[in-house]
């Protein structure tokens, strides 16, 4: 859950609310309340958490964390440091839980004792104890299709040399160093995510990170002020994974991009720059433009002059940020409230995807008050404070980074053109026509793989199952064989290119051709896509030898745009399998040989 500030880990507080969790047993929590105060769906999330230390209250706050989120988090918990027990065993709790996430949570203490037991080969420690969680990681992807979020080792306090640890490897200092180093090496190019616990320890300090009595009476990972963050990163984490975060960030401009204001002081008056006052701004735009570098959406939305305020992007010397790094301007005399809304039909995403930044209290609470589910950080009264504090909240938690990412300003900024072109046209079938769409269909290659991984993370809206695979299974789809057709859908149009916009996964049982999982951007909706990737499942149905096409709609807390999706298509509902995801899944099928293809003004091109 991202909130405007962290007042909400307080661990009291949160093991108070525990209880009162608890005791709600005797409700069903698969409902929990919106921002309207309306019953909405919980999604049901099954936690395993390994951990190096007495675990109890970390599961406790888990818990609790996960259903502000708007989750029901079932939880196993496994025995204190027994990692490769339940891991290596095939018969342990941990796969009878069937998990869809597993934490594992390590301990400096409980690595600390392990390192001064061993006599010889220290220098090869920290390898020693990443292969053995290397290990974990491959049994539990042989076994399960779990994400695995791998936690790294708090960074210890002591230092046996002083300074000079640094220069002897076989130190324990700089063995954890060269072990959280290797944990990260060994992620890469697999589905296992790193939880930085490190970061946590160092943001608060290594001296009120641990009491040593309390590893000594509880084995207790940290003091308890610190423990609600450290569960917090992991839920980041796992949210991300669930097509959570902050997708956009929406600007003011005066007091908040620069100083000053330019409609008072004019072009040359406003403060921007690598030195003097103009220097905090600076660097803010430094660092949001890192973060649209790496796919995160910025828009301005900002009471002022639009003319005016377009010229400092052009003009300006000193500014980081142009014009072509802000996907959208909303920049006149309405209330930002409107300018805002205005942002979010254009990009179609949900307002919880959303974060505002404006230097004005006033303006902050307006929208906090008017759209609560938008993310409004309350900034520090002094900008040179603006990138901690935004950088402290963990807005930006995402666990893939494609080459898509860079390019995502410039295909929302297509997105205009194109509603702007649309208000010109008398009727739908000719604006669709004037935008000569042409679209590309293949089936899983390497190439796509990472796109396609990251699609599945983040679709929610048009998503039929929300199953979240991820890179390791997307692959196994890719070399399964004949009877399953993992596809990729890819659009391109006179304003530009779309990118992978749609997986549709398609496999053949008996005589039935099953659809585990169809996403699709809801950047491409209403333009015929879903009506032509439904001719092409119906032919390759048909030429597999499939006689029915069966589909699962699984309802979550934001797929609802899609719960008549087959019978639109006229699908007739018929009783679930025992592969049902939940009590709530409705299954649909059509005859292959009764559809009839739908009419689209898209061209295929070969992929």
């Amino acid at each position: 859950m991202f909130t405007a500030d962290s007042s909400h880990l307080d661990y009291l507080a949160l093991v108070k609310e525990h209880r009162r969790l608890a005791l709600s047993l005797a409700v069903p929590l698969a409902l929990s309340p919106d921002s309207a105060g309306v019953a909405t769906r919980r999604e049901t999330i099954k936690v395993a958490v390994l951990a190096e230390f007495a675990s109890q209250k970390y599961c406790e706050i888990l818990r609790v964390l996960f259903a502000r989120s708007g989750f029901d988090a079932k939880i196993y918990e496994a025995e204190y440091d027994t990692v490769e027990l339940e891991t290596l065993n095939p018969t342990s709790g941990l796969y009878a839980f069937e998990a869809d996430v597993v934490l594992i949570v390590p301990s400096t203490n409980s690595l600390r004792y392990k390192y001064f037991q061993e006599a010889e080969g220290r220098i090869d420690f920290g390898d020693f104890i990443a292969a053995r969680f290397e290990s974990a990681w491959r049994a539990i992807a042989a076994r399960t299709k779990a994400q695995v979020v791998q936690g790294n080792y708090a960074m210890p306090y002591e230092r046996q040399f002083g300074n000079f640890d640094w220069k002897v490897p076989s130190s324990f200092y700089a063995q954890v160093h060269h072990l959280n180093g290797k944990l990260a090496e060994l992620a890469r190019g697999t589905n296992v995510l790193i939880d930085d616990i490190d970061s946590i320890a160092s943001h608060v300090g290594r001296a009120t990170w641990c009491e040593e009595r309390l590893w000594t009476l509880a084995k207790a990972l940290c003091t308890p002020q610190h423990l609600p963050r450290v569960v917090q990163n992991a839920v980041d984490v796992v949210l991300s994974t669930r097509g959570r975060g902050i997708k956009c960030l929406i600007l003011d401009l005066d007091n908040t991009l620069w100083g000053g204001i330019i409609g008072d002081d004019g072009l040359d008056g406003i403060q921007i720059g690598p030195f003097g006052d103009g220097e905090p701004f600076y660097r803010l735009q430094l660092f949001l433009r890192e973060m649209k570098r790496r796919g995160v959406i910025l828009c301005v939305a900002s009471k002022n002059t639009h003319e005016v305020a377009i010229r400092a992007f052009r003009e300006h010397p000193e500014m980081v940020l142009r014009e072509e790094d802000i996907a959208v301007f909303m920049v006149n005399w309405e209330p930002k409230v409107e300018g805002i809304k205005a942002i979010k039909e254009v990009l179609n995403i949900g307002f919880d995807s959303i974060a505002f930044l404006d230097d004005n209290p006033f303006e902050r609470n307006m929208v906090r008050q008017y759209l609560p589910e938008v993310v409004v950080p309350e900034l520090p009264e002094d900008a040179s404070d603006y990138v901690r504090a935004i950088s402290e909240l963990n807005l930006f938690e995402t666990t893939t980074l494609t080459a898509e990412d860079g390019k995502r300003t410039a295909l929302y900024q297509e997105e205009a053109k194109r509603k702007l072109l649309e208000r010109s046209f008398a009727n739908v079938d000719e604006y669709l026509r004037s935008l000569e769409m042409q679209i590309t269909m293949g089936t899983f290659d390497s190439f796509h793989l990472p796109r396609i991984a990251q699609l599945i993370q983040r679709s929610n809206q048009f998503n039929l199952t929300t199953r979240r695979w991820g890179l390791e299974e997307c692959e196994r789809l890719m070399n399964a064989g004949p009877g399953t057709v993992p596809l990729y859908v890819k659009l391109i149009d006179r304003f530009g290119d779309y990118g992978l916009i749609s997986v549709v996964v398609m496999q053949v049982e008996g005589s039935d051709a099953m659809l585990p999982m169809w996403l699709m951007s809801c950047r491409v909706l209403s333009r015929g896509v879903e009506q032509h990737v439904m001719n092409h499942v119906l032919a390759n149905a048909k030429a597999l030898g499939a006689s029915r096409v069966v589909g699962e709609y699984v309802p979550s807390a934001k797929n609802a745009m899609v719960k008549d999706f087959y019978s639109k298509y006229r699908f007739t509902q018929i009783e679930g399998g025992e592969k049902s995801l939940t009590h709530d899944s409705t299954w649909w099928a059509m005859d292959v040989a009764s559809y009839e293809p739908k009419k689209t003004l898209i061209t295929e091109t070969p992929s």
